[in-house]
């Protein structure tokens, strides 16, 4: 029945990974999404419904294939999509008013758009942007413990100011504000890179999405960057030598756009440099594990999108952790749903983020893994769970468990197949 459903994913079909628009042929992404929901926290696949949202398609290979089952016209865009989104929307809290609604692989103006105008009418979050933050902040808190150093000490570059980069750059500044860290010090700690170089205020060709983490005057001069002109461009190398980061964080999909030049820069300015090349599938990393290895003198700390062998340098083994979204995402979607929370608030993913980096062991993060072992999923997403349940209670907009008794809520709700012997008929 319409009312069991407690958990939806829907996409446009925009910008399916590493594919872009697949139209009606993107359904198999919140097929698979609903799969490691099951796999990674045990929510009961007939609770669980995958929406595609056809708005027709801009690939004029789909548009021109006798046999696509798509609606066959162009995408809709303006005033009709965010009329088509906000029927969904209403139908979702009419027909199953107790699901929580995961937005998956919208293009980055209408994902960001989207999230923040219904994030607080309907339980919703989007994966690519929250889901990414919380697992690349959880990489960023395991390598603060292998550094040794405070969070509020650590700069960050993004290469990338798509809906992951920015999803990535709130997360890491929601961590630095409970930090302690002031607005002015925020501001010069994070600094972004897009197609057309530095993102900062006074630049044209500037996207609305991209002015929260554009540099203003300020943090330029802090980097010895005062006066740039809105044509100014600085590619990555000139910008990680001005801004100095002990973190650099790629969400391009352009491969090899870590040169070895931009790493050996990096390199010169901090003693052991933390890389996430983040993009996927493989093809598309910024980088591969081995060669920043190799043109930091094994010093590095990496952890990557795509999975990668371990790297043999010097005689010793460095892990490549991989920041995999699956280590968030089941254990929020669960324990919004034990919880019955009417919101997915911005500190669950915090908290989201920190069990994660606290469930690493202290020998897997000596090896440099940044993140557990998949085999650990299971338990990953049980104590985020039971986070949320709690963070739900606190905030008041979930169900009033007590601390003792989130656990058993959450290992009530994950369910495990179990294969009956089959016994012969006489």
């Amino acid at each position: 029945a319409a009312d069991d459903i407690r958990l939806i994913v829907a996409t446009d079909n925009e910008r399916i990974l590493g594919l872009g628009d697949q139209g009606a042929g993107g359904m198999g992404i919140p097929v698979g999404k609903l799969a490691l929901y099951t796999a990674g926290a045990g929510i009961y696949p007939a609770h669980t419904l995958p929406v595609s949202l056809d708005v027709g398609t801009d690939n004029a290979d789909l548009l021109a294939d006798p046999l696509y089952i798509g609606h066959r016209a162009p995408r809709l865009r303006g005033a009709e999509y965010d009329d088509f989104i906000e029927a969904f929307v209403v139908a979702v809290l009419d027909v199953c008013p107790k699901a929580v609604l995961q937005w998956e692989d919208f293009k980055q103006h209408n994902a960001i758009r989207i999230l923040d105008r219904y994030r607080n009418r309907i339980t919703s979050f989007n994966d690519d942007i929250q889901g990414t933050g919380a697992v690349v902040l959880a990489g960023v808190l395991a390598a603060v413990r292998a550094l040794g150093r405070p969070l509020a000490e650590q700069r960050f570059v993004f290469l990338g100011a798509g809906a992951a980069g920015v999803g990535i750059a709130r997360t890491v500044r929601a961590a630095l504000v409970a930090a302690g860290v002031d607005e002015a010090a925020i501001k010069r700690a994070i600094a972004m890179v897009d197609t057309n170089g530095l993102v900062f205020a006074a630049r044209d060709q500037l996207d609305s999405d991209k002015l929260e983490f554009a540099l203003g005057p300020d943090a330029l001069a802090a980097h010895g960057l005062a006066g740039l002109q809105p044509t100014d461009r600085f590619d990555l190398e000139a910008v990680i030598a001005a801004v100095k980061p002990t973190m650099l964080i790629g969400t391009s999909g352009s491969a090899g756009a870590f040169t070895e030049a931009a790493i050996r820069e990096m390199a010169a300015h901090t003693e052991r440099p933390v890389v996430f090349p983040l993009s996927n599938p493989t093809a598309k990393s910024e980088a591969l594990p081995a060669d920043i290895m190799a043109w930091t003198d094994g010093n590095a700390i990496v952890a990557t999108g795509s999975p990668f062998e371990p790297v043999v340098r010097d005689g010793r083994t460095h892990v490549i952790g991989q920041a995999n979204n699956v280590f968030i995402f089941p254990g929020m979607g669960l324990g919004a749903i034990v919880a019955e929370a009417r919101e997915i608030t911005d500190e669950m993913f915090l908290l989201a983020a920190q069990t994660l980096s606290g469930m690493i062991s202290d020998e897997r993060l000596a090896s440099g893994a940044l993140y557990p072992a998949v085999s650990d999923l299971r338990k990953v997403s049980r104590q985020i769970a039971m986070k949320v349940i709690c963070q739900s209670r606190d905030c008041g907009v979930g169900r009033l468990y007590r601390d003792d008794e989130a656990g058993d809520a959450v290992d009530a709700a994950m369910w495990y197949p179990e294969y009956l012997p089959y016994r012969p008929v006489v």
